[in-house]
């Protein structure tokens, strides 16, 4: 996590508060020094999960996030999964939840919550190609042929 990071978070979410954004308020912190926004641990978090898009439909909710430790600038993160529930939605879609967790480079877990997606129970032909286009590629391909 670099100081651009947190800057850029600041500038695009207005999250200006100077645990974040100011060295010498943050020095007088608990902490002391300047803290990664929690929201944005867990959107970097989060996207380091390998998503197939033939089959994910949307991010579903999160529950019990919870961050465990602070996350600092030059602090280095990837996430841990482990699926813990499936469970049917509707007639084409379940859900999956997974325990998330960020680890930094001290081995420290910084974030862990329950993390649900949308899942499609018949995979996609061709990932993220409106069904008119598939149908015309389908019917021109079929023509060729």
């Amino acid at each position: 996590m670099t100081e651009t990071d947190v800057v850029n978070f600041c500038m695009l979410t207005g999250n200006w508060l100077e645990l974040h954004s100011n060295v010498e308020h943050a020095k007088s912190s608990l902490y002391g020094q300047r803290l990664v926004q929690g929201s944005l641990v867990f959107s970097i978090v989060n996207a380091m999960i390998p998503f197939d898009s033939s089959v994910l439909a949307a991010f579903y909710g999160c529950d019990k996030l919870r961050f465990l430790r602070p996350t600092f600038i030059n602090d280095t993160l990837w996430a841990q999964t482990e699926i813990i529930d499936l469970k049917d939605h509707d007639k084409k879609h379940g859900v999956v939840t997974s325990k998330l967790e960020g680890i930094n480079q001290r081995d420290e877990t910084v974030l862990r919550c329950e993390f649900s997606l949308l899942i499609r129970k018949s995979r996609l032909d061709r990932p993220g190609e409106p069904a008119k286009i598939h149908a015309s590629r389908d019917k021109t391909q079929g023509e060729s042929a």
